[in-house]
């Protein structure tokens, strides 16, 4: 409602209750604009609604893709938002992403953890809730600044410039935006699944990630070690998820379908079977083993499958886990996807070893063949070595086209001395371009980058730590912090106010009128900003 019919309609019921007389209500309908989310469910709705028309738009112009950071506290999301918008005028197409592996590392009672989903459940509904508060504060830092000015132009008569921030406020665009949250592999059955599924949206989640890894054998998707379940078993937790959206009204929330298989080489179940070339008949198929020509070559304890005709032993490990063949895992990563795609998947993740293109495409490309919308979130992680992936591809590029590349050598292209050459810079330009490239090319609909502010968090701590411990002292923060704060506008410069602190006094004005003790006069330190 825009804000001058919410000042009328707040008056009217001011009127019907004469004891409500102290209550303005140009500072009642002001507190409800700073507010405009009531529920994790109202923020669910309406970013899942987002989400689906960013979908759609991308499937008519791939470069409308979409992106977003991971963030591990809800201060870092909001700074992340401001910026955004400072910088672009709004926040369109830019999502948060909550990421498993920050929550284990950052977020847990037990301290750091890897990522083997041994954090606390609740912890990851936790963070969706933080992020959302502070967006939400965000919002009403952001219309404080707008109501002080209108306040100031009313008070001077200024109506013009009254009408002006009216129409800013009316217009104002919300810092709330999609996160896409991270399930891991469901943290137990699909009972668990569902009643984490069900704290996740009520906390704001619109989009959900769910792996198909084994959930009590979790790996990190970018370590060894990891374990794939049969497809029943992951359609089940995806239906898990899709029926705890649609118990909670969110009936058109997004389920993102995480698939490991490329770098997964075991399984812990044989998938059930009824017929030959049915779901679970495909999954086996790939299960490496040898053939038994006869029934007396079955030892004690052994198991046997058939395969395409044939007894065969699966390659068993002490650990009871099965192998699968050599070589099939982009196989089983294509099935995957059709599959998850089949039976309630919104959109995929496919977690590669190297960022290329041309891998992606080639992958995304057979699942279109069967699915012709098929889009992914694709993780631009922190686990690459971004320089020299990109570097040794221009140089096998180059090496293919035939040009010569004997000043160059492959396994030492992180060098520095290779920063400025000719390939350095043809690879940087190329890891640039990768997120267009990957839209257009690969079906790449969402870039995230996992663990950035992990990492950034880290970088800066020390840049800071290392001047201000040694000979810069109080210039380090100073020069390295303070004075780019002020020249690049950061809001944090006045962390007094960012924090809330204006917000808080106009506050007790609008409770206690004259009476109000307030922390932003004269002698506010912030005022030197």
């Amino acid at each position: 409602m825009p804000y001058a019919n919410d000042v009328d309609a707040i008056a009217s019921i001011l009127e019907q209750h004469p004891t409500w007389n102290a209550i303005n209500p140009k500072h009642a309908a002001r507190m409800r604009a700073q507010n405009k989310f009531r529920t994790g469910l109202d923020i669910a709705r309406y970013t899942a609604k987002i989400m689906r028309e960013d979908m759609a738009n991308y499937d008519n112009d791939t470069s409308k893709y979409t992106q977003s950071l991971g963030c591990w506290h809800g201060f870092i999301g909001q700074q992340k938002m401001l910026s955004i918008k400072k910088h672009f005028g709004t926040t369109k197409r830019s999502y948060l992403y909550l990421s498993g592996w920050m929550v284990a590392a950052l977020r847990s009672e037990f301290g750091p953890l890897p990522d083997q989903s041994m954090h606390e459940k609740t912890a990851v509904s936790g963070l969706i809730e933080e992020l959302y508060t502070f967006l939400r504060q965000a919002d009403a830092w952001e219309l404080n600044h707008l109501f002080r000015a209108l306040e100031e132009a009313e008070n001077a008569g200024d109506n013009a410039r009254a009408e002006e921030l009216i129409k800013q406020i009316d217009s104002h665009e919300t810092h709330i935006v999609p996160i896409i949250a991270d399930i891991d592999a469901g943290f137990g059955n699909a009972e668990a699944t569902y009643l984490l599924a069900k704290k996740m949206i009520e906390a704001g989640a619109c989009c959900i990630q769910l792996e198909n890894q084994v959930s009590d054998e979790k790996q990190c998707g970018h370590q060894d070690g990891k374990v794939t379940v049969p497809h029943a078993d992951f359609l089940s937790k995806i239906n898990a998820v899709r029926l705890a959206f649609l118990e909670l009204g969110i009936d058109d929330g997004v389920i993102v379908a995480r698939t490991d298989s490329l770098g997964a080489g075991l399984t812990q179940k044989i998938a059930v079977t009824n017929e030959p070339g049915d779901l679970g008949d495909q999954y086996n198929s790939f299960i490496d083993g040898e053939v038994i020509e006869k029934a007396e070559d079955i030892n004690n304890g052994d198991v046997v499958i058939k395969q395409k005709g044939q007894l065969v032993r699966p390659k068993r490990l002490a650990s009871g886990l099965f192998q699968f063949k050599p070589g099939s895992g982009e196989d089983r990563v294509v099935l995957d996807c059709i599959t998850s795609l089949q039976n309630g998947a919104d959109l995929l993740w496919i977690e590669t070893e190297k960022p290329h293109v041309g891998q992606i495409a080639a992958m995304v490309n057979r699942i279109r063949e069967v699915v012709p919308d098929a889009k992914l979130v694709y993780n631009n992680s922190p686990s690459f070595n971004w320089t020299l992936n990109f570097r040794q591809q221009v140089f096998d590029a180059w090496k293919e086209e035939g040009k010569d590349v004997s000043a160059y050598e492959r396994a030492d292209l992180m060098n520095a001395k290779y920063d400025d050459t000719d390939l350095g810079q043809l690879a940087d330009q190329w890891t640039a371009n990768f997120q267009r490239d990957g839209a257009r090319e690969a079906g790449i609909f969402h870039h995230l980058i996992t663990l950035p502010t992990y990492h950034t968090a880290a970088l800066s701590t020390d840049n800071l730590a290392k001047g201000y411990f040694g000979d810069e002292g109080m210039l380090a923060y100073v020069a390295g912090v303070q004075r780019k704060e002020i020249r690049q506008g950061i809001a944090t410069v006045k962390h007094q106010d960012m924090a809330g602190s204006n917000i808080g006094d106009d506050h007790k004005e609008f409770f206690a009128g004259d009476a109000a003790l307030k922390a932003g006069g004269k002698d506010n330190t912030m005022n030197q900003f």
